[in-house]
């Protein structure tokens, strides 16, 4: 790509690094701020802050725990995002527009009121069938931490299959079409492999949104120590009882997993665009 013709320094380059430089600056002094307190805590205390997390077999199963539901969350959202955000890609229908701004909900939604609007929801006659299904039990349960993050992170997933398959060229599935492919074929061979990188950083993007749900958990699944309790709320009941060291190191886990995500989510973005996929 040619570069943009004139002098490299002008005011908006200036300006725009500027204010670049600015949030970046304010980002990193807050992790500075958290190491340099967990760095006086070891001081003080003589305990590394990782040996005091690791060694807590509480905070052991929270993390066991998050992993667990977030996987789960995270292989619904797979098996619902990419056949939704296949069909408001490529289908046109009556109401479309409605379902397509329906998807955007639980984005613009505070997480909370989605706890409430769950709970809410099971203490109606269909909900309480379904609480007393056996095994089918959501509240105050670990299933109720799964069904919390896939409402909050699916739309995530969703959009993100939309925007792959909108940069997929119909005209090639077309043409698998008249090739003697059926619709299943060309969305297996031609519009799925194509649209890998976009729908590989979209499944990143809503795991890494379903670990870190707090509030929805809270409503829907309490914060039962070694029974409902993840990550976000293992901040919240260290807090709670004044540790705040094991708080921080738990902050700084999820930092590092968060940072992980967002890396892996540009790595596969500019690899595509390396690939021109």
């Amino acid at each position: 790509m040619p570069s943009v013709a004139g002098p490299r320094v002008h005011w908006v380059s200036v300006v725009t690094i500027s204010v670049l430089a600015l949030f970046m600056a304010a980002v990193l002094a807050l992790v500075a701020a958290d190491l340099l307190y967990l760095g006086e805590a070891e001081m003080r205390g003589g305990e590394s802050v990782l040996a005091q997390v690791l060694g807590s077999p509480e905070i052991r199963h929270a993390m066991y725990l998050s992993a667990v539901t977030s996987g789960i969350s995270l292989v619904l959202v797979i098996v619902f995002a990419v056949p939704i955000g296949y069909a408001l890609s490529r289908y046109r229908f009556p109401g479309s527009i409605v379902l397509d701004a329906i998807v955007d909900v639980p984005i613009v939604l505070p997480p909370i009121v989605i706890g409430v609007s769950l709970l809410i929801f099971f203490r109606t006659p269909v909900g309480r069938a379904i609480e007393r299904v056996p095994s089918l039990e959501f509240v105050y349960t670990t299933k109720g931490i799964i069904l919390c993050q896939f409402f909050v992170s699916a739309s995530y997933g969703i959009r993100a299959a939309k925007s792959a398959f909108d940069g997929v060229d119909r005209r090639l599935e077309h043409l698998a079409l008249t090739l003697g492919c059926t619709h299943g074929q060309a969305l297996r061979t031609v519009a799925l492999p194509m649209a890998r990188n976009g729908l590989a950083a979209g499944a990143v993007m809503a795991w890494a949104r379903a670990v870190g749900v707090f509030g929805p958990l809270m409503i829907l699944a309490g914060t039962v120590r070694m029974k409902t309790e993840v990550l976000p709320t293992t901040i919240y009941l260290e807090l709670s009882i004044g540790r705040i060291e094991p708080a921080l190191g738990v902050a700084m886990l999820m930092i590092a997993m968060a940072m992980v995500a967002l890396t892996a989510i540009h790595a596969i973005g500019s690899r595509g665009r390396w690939w021109g996929t």
